[in-house]
């Protein structure tokens, strides 16, 4: 198994995708806009995947946050909310804030399980600080620890409760990014001191099944290399100051704050102490580079990823959409409109 997860190109397997992935057999894959139609539509190719590879257990993981950054949507999916309403709910009830986050990640969790999806990139775990970049904003939880991990703890058990294995990110901390890292690469200068707000949430959620790494140079850590390039980061910060020993995932390779080729970037990535890389936009040139690029995906990698997809319960009952939908909406009506 090659340490990798690959995006595809449309709504359906291309007859070079197919021999392709059979051969290379990457750890999972990841659905964009491209790849989604309809219930049916994505759950025939879900089932594709899976049947190709043998692996019922398959990651094939989303963003599915809700607010901006949804892949499936209305009409044929609901509508779902940013992080930051959660955020406003905390200021006048924290619990109702904790179990409306909880019901509306649980909803999550069943849309994506009815179309076999088994993995969301959520929650962000990120610190919001003023001035930063509007990339995270209203995608947050929030700008104090205590908050955005309590609230982050209730995302990661709704997806689980809903069959999903959720995804923190993005490690160690991308709230203080002054520019959006799909488009160049963030500095943040703060000393170690400043950033131990930031590690705070992944520090208490760091028996999360799964985290993503974020592009960005912290230069009290590394001034040289972005975190998910950075051994110092991933072994001395990620892994020892955090605690952090789940699959860890690098955030897309294809994302402008990197520089260099893809599959010399998936190299570099798990080089420094990623167990996958990530790779969204499907060019099957790129993909078969990072093929012949990387080594097969390590034991205690592997160990981690089987962990991983074995933390969540998948099947048995679960409540209705409606229903979930319904005590998220009473919840959040004190701070709705």
């Amino acid at each position: 198994m090659k340490p990798v997860i690959f995006g595809l190109s449309g709504e359906t397997l291309t007859p070079d995708e197919r021999v392709f992935f059979a051969e290379a057999d990457p750890a999972g894959y990841i659905l964009f806009k491209r790849n989604i139609a309809d219930r049916p539509q994505v759950r025939a190719l879900t089932d594709d995947l899976r049947s190709l590879h043998g692996r019922d257990d398959l990651l094939i993981m989303i963003d599915q946050e809700g607010g901006r950054v949804a892949r499936m949507q209305a009409p044929v999916w609901p509508s779902f909310p940013p992080g930051a309403i959660f955020d406003r709910l905390y200021d006048v009830a924290p619990s109702s804030a904790i179990a409306a986050a909880h019901a509306n990640a649980h909803a999550i969790a069943l849309t994506l399980a009815e179309v076999g999806i088994t993995v969301d990139a959520l929650p962000l775990l990120d610190v919001r600080q003023d001035g930063a970049s509007d990339i995270m904003g209203d995608r947050t939880l929030g700008a104090e620890p205590m908050r955005v991990a309590a609230l982050g703890r209730a995302v990661l058990e709704g997806l689980a409760a809903g069959g999903v294995v959720g995804i923190v990110k993005h490690m160690p901390g991308h709230g203080r990014a002054l520019v959006d890292s799909h488009l160049e690469l963030p500095v943040v200068t703060a000393d170690a001191q400043a950033l131990e707000s930031d590690l705070s949430p992944f520090h208490t959620l760091r028996s999360a099944p799964m985290g993503m790494t974020a592009h960005v140079v912290y230069t009290a850590w590394d001034a040289d290399r972005p975190a998910s390039l950075s051994s110092a980061v991933i072994g001395g910060i990620i892994r020892e100051r955090i605690g952090f020993d789940g699959l860890l995932m690098s955030d897309d390779l294809d994302m402008k704050a990197l520089k260099g080729s893809i599959p010399d970037l998936a190299a570099a990535v798990v080089a420094a102490g990623c167990d996958l890389a990530l790779n969204c936009w499907g060019r099957m040139e790129d993909m078969v580079g990072i093929a012949e690029k990387l080594p097969e995906m390590s034991d205690l990698s592997r160990a981690r990823l089987d962990r991983a997809m074995a933390s969540v319960t998948r099947g048995g009952e679960k409540p209705p959409l409606e229903q979930l939908l319904a005590t998220r909406d009473q919840l959040l009506e004190p701070v709705a409109g």
